[in-house]
């Protein structure tokens, strides 16, 4: 790779990039590649945001030890030479050193990409520093300075830049060993410095590669966990539209079908009765408006829930039930009788109050086509914690195998869709044989007893978008 024409390392590169670029592709390892510890550097995650705040902040750290090490270490330069120009040239290199020390960690948001870009500009701050390390000794505090850049090339450059600069800071360290090898104590503190470089070295890279497979592996996790929260959403609104077509367009398709047919089968006799034709043509005609009805309030309400910046005030749960029972009685020729027992109920959000409308309906279907009931009681009860709904019939009951736990196994799926309306509601759906018929109980909690019908109390469920 290269960069204003000059050779970068592959992690400077990367780095570099990665400051001006919000976000990156993370390359696959080459198949080639090394593994183990000392293995190629880290690719750089998508998003860098967070590892480039901790590698600046890591660097910044560096730079202000290297700082303070110079400040404390430029006496003992000094203290070594002899008055003259080398005394000057020693302070020239150590105000130089300094100063391009506290530049780099005032402004280091702005010296690290030229850093990144000129690596050579590491070179000349490593030979002020050998200057002033040849005329200090190794073992004076400005030893410790040299740690500095090994551990800052591992940060900035990778496993290459580190070997790099420590290579060269290790070569410096061996001058400084010769010029001093008569002095006592300067073998073994080369030595121990020499080891302190190696290491920093090695502790930069590892902080480096470890910062990028962390951020690589939080952008996976965070990938990981939409893709499922997408998958939830969509299954969730799968349920509910098989709910919603089972409840509306489904049944009533199936009626028209069955008008259909007993259409076709007057009009095959040998003198087909026109009054009865014409009245079979009627409800036909009339099933199929009102399955054009209900795909139309069906597609209403599915715009309704993409659209979650309105608001819709609370439905009055009795005015709606005695609505469904008296178009239920006036549809089916069954007696229904509705009961309110206890104070008025509390106002309920729209989506709940159409999950109880639904439950309602479907169990009061069930008791038309299948109970061969005489009449059904529907019974809304209000108490001080709970809401409950009691739907009952004087049929003949479910039978055994329709249990609740086993509906969908047996295709009865508007049984499965009411006891998905009352686990999304927070609420408990009870079945069971009457005496005679069936008994479905709904008991919804609610968070506030309605003490006070002046004052709206909130149900225990607030209804999620995607119910």
């Amino acid at each position: 790779m290269r960069t204003r024409g000059r050779n970068l390392p592959p992690g400077a590169a990367r780095l570099r990039a990665a400051l001006h670029t919000p976000r990156l592709r993370t390359e696959p390892p080459a198949s080639g590649s090394a593994t183990g510890y000392l293995q190629d550097d880290a690719a750089p995650p998508a998003t860098l945001r967070l590892q480039l705040n901790a590698l600046q902040a890591l660097s910044r750290q560096t730079i202000a030890v290297r700082l303070t090490m110079l400040v404390i270490g430029t006496p003992f330069a000094m203290a070594n030479t002899s008055d003259g120009a080398p005394t000057h040239a020693v302070l020239i290199v150590a105000v130089l050193g300094i100063t391009i020390s506290y530049a780099m960690l005032r402004d280091w948001d702005r010296f690290a990409p030229r850093l990144l870009a000129h690596p050579s500009l590491m070179v000349l701050d490593l030979v002020l520093g050998a200057v002033l390390l040849l005329t200090a000794s190794p073992v004076s505090p400005l030893a410790y300075a040299t740690v500095c850049t090994p551990l800052l090339s591992g940060l900035l450059y990778g496993w290459r830049g580190a070997g790099l600069f420590t290579g060269l800071q290790l070569a410096v360290l061996l001058t400084v060993h010769r010029a001093w090898e008569h002095s006592p104590g300067a073998g073994a503190g080369t030595l121990l410095i020499a080891g302190f470089c190696v290491a920093a070295g090695i502790i930069g890279v590892t902080l480096r590669n470890l910062m990028f497979r962390f951020g690589t592996a939080t952008q996976a996790l965070a990938e990981a966990t939409s893709r499922l929260a997408v998958a939830e959403a969509v299954e969730s609104e799968r349920a509910r539209l098989a709910r919603e077509l089972h409840d509306s367009v489904a049944k009533t398709l199936h009626g028209l079908a069955l008008a259909a047919d007993a259409l076709s089968t007057s009009a095959d006799r040998p003198a087909p009765d026109p009054a009865v034709l014409r009245r079979q043509a009627t409800l036909v005609a009339a099933a199929a408006r009102r399955a054009a009805a209900e795909s139309r309030d069906l597609l209403t309400d599915l715009r309704h829930h993409t659209d979650l910046t309105g608001t819709t005030p609370p439905a009055d749960l009795t005015a709606q039930l005695a609505a469904k029972t008296e178009t239920f009685t006036t549809r089916t020729t069954l007696p229904t009788h509705l009961t309110r027992t206890g104070p008025e109920p509390p106002p309920l959000p729209p989506e709940t109050t159409r999950h109880l409308l639904a439950i309602v309906t479907e169990a009061l279907e069930n008791t038309h086509r299948h109970a061969r009931a005489t009449r059904a009681d529907v019974t809304l009860t209000v108490t001080a914690t709970a809401l409950r709904l009691t739907i009952k019939d004087d049929g003949v009951g479910l039978p055994p195998a329709h249990a609740l736990a086993e509906a969908s196994d047996s295709g009865h799926f508007g049984l499965v869709g009411m006891r998905e309306r009352a686990e999304q509601l927070g609420a408990h759906l009870h079945i069971a044989p009457g005496t005679p018929g069936t008994e479905v109980t709904l008991t919804l909690p609610l968070r506030e007893p309605p003490t006070d019908t002046s004052r709206p109390s909130r149900p225990l469920h607030q209804e999620s978008a995607h119910a």
